[in-house]
């Protein structure tokens, strides 16, 4: 009984880490109303996307996409956003550690009238399980990425895990 018993904890365990996992995360936290952007789609997009980090401050200087905005989650300002994006039309792409707090900053945008705003499916850490490039605070490619916590960060498969 007992080896069954850990069998299936390592069965758990090991699916932790599968796409059909990362749906059912996403599902519990996020609401649906933001549509999902996947690694695939950003990377084939034209260069006039605007990219929101929604993560926090210490988490962007860390690593972020290539030309991303930092606009936090505790302290997002819609306004100063806005003042930063002033065209409705554009088309955003939010991101954040897995795509949890970026579905309500991006919430937020649709409220306020932008009408392109999209939620990186999986946020950065699927784009750097993708191999995608990530940047530090220099502008310089990184493998760090900032791993939230111990906790969220076994969805991040590839690169340095930094948790401060």
């Amino acid at each position: 009984m007992q080896k069954t018993f850990f069998c299936f904890i390592f069965l758990i365990s090991t699916l932790g880490y599968s796409q059909k996992n990362l749906d059912q995360l996403l599902k519990r936290y996020n609401s649906g109303n933001i549509p999902y952007i996947h690694v695939d789609e950003l990377k084939s997009y034209p260069d006039n996307i605007i990219l929101l980090d929604a993560r926090e401050q210490r988490e962007y200087a860390t690593s972020h996409l290539k030309d991303a905005i930092a606009v936090g989650y505790d302290f997002f300002n819609i306004d100063s956003t806005s003042q930063k994006i002033p065209n409705k039309n554009s088309k955003i792409v939010v991101y954040c550690s897995l795509g949890i707090r970026s579905e309500d900053v991006a919430e937020k945008l649709k409220k306020s009238g932008y009408k392109n705003v999209f939620n990186l499916y999986g946020g950065i850490f699927e784009w750097k399980n993708n191999q995608q490039k990530v940047y530090n605070l220099k502008e310089q490619e990184t493998d760090s990425v900032h791993a939230f916590s111990k906790d969220w960060s076994k969805w991040l498969q590839k690169g340095i895990k930094v948790y401060e």
